[in-house]
């Protein structure tokens, strides 16, 4: 059966890059693509069942680690590979702690890409030979994140707006009370004392974006 692979980058010209690369390692290979993280849940969420998902961190809606976290809470079954500008170990070692596969810098090779897929096809994490080991906050940071539900992501994410209970309850058509009881989880899940401490934790989960090329 041939391999089916989902590129999710809002950057046209690594879209086509991404393709050609899986094109030519595997043949037959069904390739779908998004722009924005929502068009990926769109795929995700009609029955095309991907091999892999090959992820852009930075890409419009993603939030970097909180929307890695929902799609591996939404879809535990599908591999994530990271492909990323962003290449410092810290972020790549992050991205395999919330739940990734692989990562695959953006400056690496072509050929990477693919071997990364097989690598993880075959049940395998794949990481470039620079990655070196995070400190230890992050990684307890991590570990109490990743507990999360994808609800109680979309309430973070909604405090880290800075929008108010109301309007995270109007969004997500659910009474305010409920979304209340999320934010009492929340921060006992990631040992907040208070709503502040939490924002503070999802701004380290949403990530900088990378420098612009010169």
């Amino acid at each position: 059966m041939p391999q089916r692979i989902v590129i999710a980058d809002d950057h046209p010209l690594m879209r086509l890059a991404l393709r050609q690369a899986v094109v030519q390692a595997f043949a037959g290979v069904e390739v779908r693509e998004a722009a924005r993280f929502e068009q990926l849940r769109v795929v995700l969420d009609e029955g095309w069942s991907p091999d892999v998902v090959l992820l852009d961190l930075h890409m419009p809606g993603m939030s970097g680690f909180i929307g890695l976290m929902m799609l591996r809470s939404e879809h535990s079954a599908v591999p994530v590979i990271v492909v990323s500008a962003a290449e410092d170990a810290a972020t790549i070692q992050r991205s395999i702690d919330y739940g990734a596969s692989g990562f695959v810098p953006k400056s690496a090779p072509v050929g990477q890409v693919a071997e990364a897929i097989r690598a993880v096809l075959d049940g395998g994490v794949w990481l470039p030979e620079t990655t070196a080991a995070e400190d230890d906050a992050a990684a307890a940071m991590a570990a109490r994140a990743v507990n999360l539900t994808p609800q109680q992501l979309r309430v973070l994410l909604g405090m880290a707006e800075g929008k108010l209970n109301k309007q995270i309850a109007y969004e997500m058509s659910i009474a305010e009370q409920t979304v209340k009881d999320h934010v009492t989880v929340i921060l006992r899940k990631l040992g907040a004392s208070n709503r502040t401490q939490a924002i503070l934790v999802a701004s380290q989960l949403a990530l900088k974006p990378p420098p612009a090329p010169i």
